[in-house]
């Protein structure tokens, strides 16, 4: 039970319109990236820390129970709930998010890996439909674009096996980057791709011109490191629990493959508002992976308001309602979003109890921010996204 294993260093209540609300303030889990699985080492904008779902996973669920995200992103939640043994379920508009996050519950080994590598012929002559020559070396491009071709004509003719999703998967996060492990020369931190036009502004800024990289040499790094930290009792789980899971691209709203009450417990977070534009951050994935971003955009919600985003969540509430167990729960994670004014924790709080949920409390972590945070304009919890806030809801009833 929660109750039992929460230790805040302080507990206060708040008035959320007629409800009081307990908050639970403290660092429920470390702030150290490297305290988690190699496995999630992939690049993404907007993820929480594996550490976040491990906390509720742990505390509200046993093995074997199905665990959901309904906003899944690189695949957080599913990775780490695979990892724990239980059953995962993700659901994200964007298609990028299966492919980031299923090769991880399908892990091939790394001679298998190397062996596929080198049947796969790349034309290092080969040119793109678009212009890239501010990102990657002519002879870089070529092999990226007859990787490209690969995995398309595997797709496009039902041979695409894990094997081929793995170097999907690990190729579609080497794109661009800041440090020689990606194909691209230096670019911004590799959660998102900046505009070409960015790119050359860049490039002329730090006198640099695209040198000439492995793309296979760096497929395989990539691979060692993710697998390199996997536990034996993790690859367990994984060949046991990672067949059963589930990725859905829906609306959040609507998800009719999910049955009536069978999930768990819900760890996620919810796109915030405008802050973040997701598509625009992956154009260039999206063009590696014949994706079309303006379709995906289409679908995926960016209100503007915290009225437009409220309305949007209660939907949202509704449908977890209905799958969720009795005696499940639903861990929603918000933030402070422009520099405190809005917090959102508050907003989801009668989202939640009008759908039907109990609500249990917000619980607060503290934490040091990171370097690539201050990046984003978070520093010393002044701005951007301070606190990890978790809005906490059970669905009463017994099982």
């Amino acid at each position: 039970m929660i109750t039992d294993t929460v230790r805040p260093a302080r507990v206060e209540e708040v008035n959320v319109g007629d409800t009081v609300v307990r908050r639970y303030i403290g660092e429920f889990w470390t702030a150290k990236q490297r305290g988690a699985s190699t496995l999630h080492e992939v690049s993404y904008r907007a993820c929480f820390k594996p550490q976040l779902p491990r906390f509720f996973i742990d505390r509200l669920t046993a093995e074997g129970d199905s665990v959901y995200d309904p906003f899944g992103g690189r695949g957080t939640t599913i990775i780490e709930a695979t990892l724990a043994g239980r059953r995962g379920i993700s659901n994200d508009v964007n298609p990028l998010s299966e492919i980031f996050a299923s090769p991880r519950l399908h892990i091939p080994g790394l001679s298998d890996i190397e062996k596929r590598l080198r049947e796969i012929p790349l034309d290092k002559t080969k040119t793109a439909d678009i212009d890239l020559s501010m990102f990657y070396h002519a002879e870089t491009l070529g092999e990226i674009v007859s990787l490209k071709e690969y995995l398309q004509e595997r797709r496009a003719t039902g041979k695409e096996d894990d094997l081929d999703g793995w170097i999907r998967m690990v190729a579609t996060t080497r794109l661009t980057g800041h440090s020689p492990g990606f194909f691209s020369v230096y670019t911004l931190p590799p959660n998102q791709a900046v505009s070409r036009d960015s790119q050359k502004k860049i490039n002329t800024k730090r006198n640099q011109v695209p040198g000439y990289k492995d793309v296979k040499g760096l497929i395989l790094k990539k691979s060692r490191q993710l697998i390199r930290g996997i536990a034996p009792s993790e690859f367990e789980h994984i060949a046991r629990y990672g067949k059963h899971g589930v990725f859905l691209n829906q609306d959040a709203r609507h998800t009719a493959r999910i049955s009536d009450n069978a999930i768990a417990l819900t760890v996620t977070s919810p796109p915030f508002l405008d802050i973040v534009q997701y598509p625009a951050d992956n154009w260039l994935r999206c063009w590696f992976n014949a994706i079309d971003a303006e379709e995906v955009s289409k679908k995926i919600t960016m209100a503007r308001t915290v009225e437009q985003w409220a309305d949007v969540m209660a939907g949202v509430f509704k449908e977890l309602y209905r799958i969720t167990r009795a005696g499940g729960w639903v861990a929603f994670e918000v933030g402070e979003v422009r520099k405190g004014s809005i917090r959102l924790d508050e907003v989801v709080v009668p989202l939640g109890i009008d759908a039907g949920f109990t609500l249990f409390g917000i619980l607060i972590n503290d934490q040091e921010f990171t370097k690539t945070a201050n990046i984003w304009g978070v520093s010393n919890n002044t701005g951007g996204t301070n606190t990890n806030r978790i809005v906490l809801f059970t669905k009463e009833g017994e099982r």
